[in-house]
């Protein structure tokens, strides 16, 4: 099953990023100073997950494929890892369209 885990980096910020089934992160989340921002964060991406309009598809300078969620706003909700091919990307892209909306939350923070 699909989780969203919260937890806090080394600066004390709140972070989430969204796990697949098998455990692999496919979404990771800015950080926010206080934990109602992280929650309403992942609100953010249960919301827009389903608009394909929403996912910004970019290359790194060294060619690798990776995507942003963004909000209504255009402001970055969420990033992907880096793939090693767009039909990777692809798939990351739906793997958060099917598990965003149901996942649960962990919060480890």
């Amino acid at each position: 099953m699909a989780k969203f885990e919260i937890y806090k980096d080394k600066r004390g910020e709140f972070r989430f990023r969204l796990k697949a089934g098998n455990g692999q992160t496919i979404l990771a989340s800015e950080g926010y100073a206080a934990k109602s921002g992280c929650n309403n964060g992942i609100e953010s991406v249960r919301k827009n997950s389903a608009d394909d309009a929403r996912y910004d598809r970019l290359t790194t300078s060294n060619g690798k494929p990776y995507f942003n969620l963004k909000a209504g706003n255009s402001q970055v909700i969420g990033t992907s890892e880096m793939y090693s091919s767009t039909g990777a990307m692809e798939n990351g892209i739906n793997s958060v369209k099917t598990n965003a909306p149901k996942a649960t939350v962990e919060d480890l923070s």
